[in-house]
């Protein structure tokens, strides 16, 4: 079960170190109505300027963004652009920069030419310079890391290919941090990966994958051969494969892969959004989480900043309400009471190839038990439907006493939950019909029962779904409430703390 609760909660006490090619990103929009009379080129009216710190760079800001603290070593040269990337870095008060200066480099600058109204890059130009670091720079690198390694939970090498991420400052970094107990998370660049041995997670892209392992790497089948490839080629734990508008694979070391499917979201600029999934990997991992709710929280970061114009970051609220949307619909909309209308909602979350969840339960009057039960339903699941028990099926299964609310007001209560994304009531005793027609890939009950005792645990699990129990919050029932409610306040037992 994933709490993605207590994960985002935890953002903030995370420091990461992170090590790579900085760049100063500048974009220049504007609208493009004309032929330039001089050469056959589109004459774009500048309507406003952006520059932002980009490259690694970029990898720090969303880790800043996120809340979490950046200790951030790269190299600039002795120029304009690394007194404007000061400038921008010193306003950030996450980042603590250690930029070593190199006065035979040029800062590395690029400038986009953006189409205001078609979101469309006309052109970009460079400037800069590839070539690897000389040694005394190389040590002056790895000083400043070795010295910020042991405030660090964790390292990202964001490589660009320019030059700052040698062999021998990637082999150096990889080795101390390895002997400190502490992950590294590589973003790779190039096609001999063999320099990133030993990190315990690499994030190629799939062309990149393909490029490194030279096999294909189109279907699911594929990549996650060419990942678990990789993964024994450089002796690492997991590759975590950025798959575009197809969403993303996670394959680790002894275990299944892992195929996520893309938000359904607006794309406006994929600028710097694998700096994002990075970055976010990286404070998730930095906190001790597993491979999984990790990779969750980055392809979640990877739906927004894909949504926003240029080299864009991610805000902990941004993320928290992707994850755990505050509801696109209105309450009413959540709320199903026939099941052509369940199928046609269910049909479009697979055509979008989200993994649907399900509990259900009568939710009388809520109380902490319930809402820990959805939250962590929620967290294991794309989409969460939540079978309510109609007011009849309440009376036989409670007594003529119950429900106390009836199932109108129920319904209503549960869908104003930012956890819950449908509500179906079911007039059966038990959800076993209704959690044949759903389908769903994760089936929740809470721990009170034995997973035996899960009614719909076989269905689910013969189609390869899985069946998860969430502790009870000790105290808190509804049939306990209603007899404390009976009771007089000055002999009431306090509730616990939930």
């Amino acid at each position: 079960m994933f709490d993605f609760e207590s994960l985002l909660s935890k953002l903030s006490a995370q420091t990461v170190l992170c090590v790579g090619d900085i760049m100063l990103d500048d974009f220049v929009y504007g609208d493009v109505s004309r032929i330039s009379p001089e050469a056959p080129t589109p004459v774009i009216a500048v309507s406003r300027q952006e520059e932002v710190v980009g490259g690694a760079g970029n990898v720090a800001r969303n880790i800043a963004s996120l809340g979490a603290n950046c200790l951030f070593v790269a190299v600039v040269g002795e120029d304009d652009g690394a007194r404007r990337l000061m400038s921008r870095l010193g306003a950030e008060p996450n980042i603590e920069p250690y930029l070593v200066i190199n006065a035979s480099r040029p800062t590395t600058r690029k400038v986009r030419f953006v189409s205001e109204h078609y979101s469309t890059h006309l052109l970009r130009a460079d400037w800069e310079l590839v070539k690897p670091l000389d040694a005394s720079t190389e040590q002056a690198v790895i000083n400043h890391v070795v010295a910020a390694l042991p405030r660090a939970d964790a390292v990202v090498l964001s490589d660009y290919g320019k030059g700052v991420l040698t062999p021998r400052v990637v082999r150096e970094i990889i080795q101390a941090t390895k002997e400190l107990g502490k992950p590294v998370i590589v973003d790779p660049k190039g096609v001999d990966y063999s320099v990133y041995r030993g990190a315990t997670v690499i994030t190629p892209n799939r062309k990149e994958l393909a490029d490194a392992t030279r096999r294909k790497a189109v279907s699911g089948a594929e990549i996650a051969a060419a990942g678990a490839e990789l993964c024994r080629q450089v002796e690492s734990e997991a590759v975590l494969v950025t798959r575009s508008e197809d969403g993303m694979t996670l394959v680790a070391t002894g275990a299944e892969p892992i195929h996520l499917a893309a938000y359904p979201v607006k794309v406006r600029d994929v600028s710097g959004a694998g700096d994002t999934v990075v970055a976010t990997l990286s404070i998730l991992l930095a906190m001790g989480s597993d491979f999984e709710p990790a990779v969750r929280v980055a392809n979640a970061a990877a739906a927004v900043v894909v949504g926003k114009r240029g080299t864009a970051s991610v805000t902990a609220a941004e993320l928290r309400s992707r994850i755990l949307p505050a509801s696109t619909l209105a309450n009413e909309q959540k709320v199903v009471f026939d099941r052509p209308a369940l199928q046609e909602r269910l049909s479009e979350w697979r055509r979008q190839g989200l993994r649907v969840g399900f509990t259900n339960g009568c939710f009388d009057l809520l109380h902490p038990g319930h809402i820990k039960l959805l939250v962590e339903a929620r967290g294991a699941c794309d989409r969460l439907v939540v079978g309510l028990n109609s007011d009849s099926s309440v009376v036989r299964l409670k007594g003529p006493a119950r429900p106390i609310q009836h199932e109108g007001a129920r319904a209503e209560v549960l869908a104003a939950l930012a956890a819950v994304d449908l509500v179906v009531i079911f007039e059966e005793d038990t959800p076993l019909e209704l959690i044949r027609e759903v389908q769903p890939t994760v089936l929740v009950k809470g721990g009170d029962y034995r997973l035996e005792q899960v009614v719909g645990r076989e269905i689910v699990e013969a189609a390869g779904g899985e069946v998860f129990l969430v502790d009870t919050v000790p105290g808190y029932s509804t049939t306990r409430l209603v007899d404390r409610s009976k009771t007089p306040a000055t002999k009431r037992e306090p509730l616990p703390v939930a």
